[in-house]
């Protein structure tokens, strides 16, 4: 039987985006669940892989929704399902896996940091030999929109560090990856989250649209990149 793709949307406005382009043009075949909706996170043995996006839970709630997916979580962790969580998916892994979420030193929302200039992700040394990055710079200008940051414990492997927010990308066991950045993220996705997200509405609309713009194309180019590199890496 053909492998499937589960994903797992938290709210209904984050989807998967450009990941899901990058696998429909592989010709994979893959279910969407929105728990936003009243959707169950299904058990995960018989799917090749597992996505888990963003949304404005905490991966600290203690929800009946947020027990059941980390639940799930550590059932994919257990059975070394590949994993990729975006944003509160990096939260939910690191969680599952041991990990502790707390309140990020700086809120990391939108392109552009503190300091005027885009919010960059740079690669450990780890990072650098990670398939995941294969192919790939060692520094990206990403896009933010999270409160919370997470702390590791021993076993896991930090793959990517931020200025102001320093776990961006990690790895758990040998095919569990989470970031905190969204490199899922289109041109439509973009025009609904400024419509919609609370912590977006505060920004500038206009100002917004011009520095993803600015950087559209690169950032296209890393996303599907690391979007096949993770495919090749879950063996589809």
């Amino acid at each position: 039987m053909e492998k499937e793709i589960l994903i797992v949307k938290n709210i209904s406005r984050e989807g998967p985006g450009l990941l899901e382009e990058v696998i429909k043009e592989c010709g994979i075949a893959y279910t969407i669940i929105d728990l936003d909706q009243g959707q169950n996170f299904p058990p995960v043995e018989n799917f090749g892989a597992v996505v888990v996006l963003g949304g404005p839970d905490s991966a600290n709630d203690t929800s009946e929704k947020m027990k059941s997916e980390l639940a799930r979580i550590r059932e994919a962790i257990e059975s070394n399902i590949p994993y990729l969580g975006i944003c509160l998916g990096l939260q939910t892994l690191v969680k599952a896996a041991g990990g502790t979420i707390i309140i990020s030193p700086t809120r990391e929302v939108g392109f552009i940091d503190p300091e005027g200039r885009n919010f960059t992700t740079e690669l450990t040394a780890e990072g650098k030999r990670d398939p995941l990055f294969d192919g790939l710079d060692h520094s990206f200008k990403v896009f933010h929109l999270h409160g919370e940051t997470v702390e590791l414990t021993n076993d896991m492997t930090l793959l990517s560090v931020g200025k102001f927010c320093r776990n961006q990308v990690v790895k758990v066991g040998k095919n569990a990856y989470g970031m905190q950045c969204h490199f899922e993220l289109t041109p439509e996705m973009i025009e609904t989250w400024i419509n919609e997200d609370p912590d977006l509405l505060l920004l500038d609309k206009k100002q917004l649209k011009e520095n993803f713009a600015a950087i559209q194309d690169d950032y296209r180019r890393t996303g599907q990149t690391l979007f096949n590199n993770f495919l090749q890496i879950a063996e589809f």
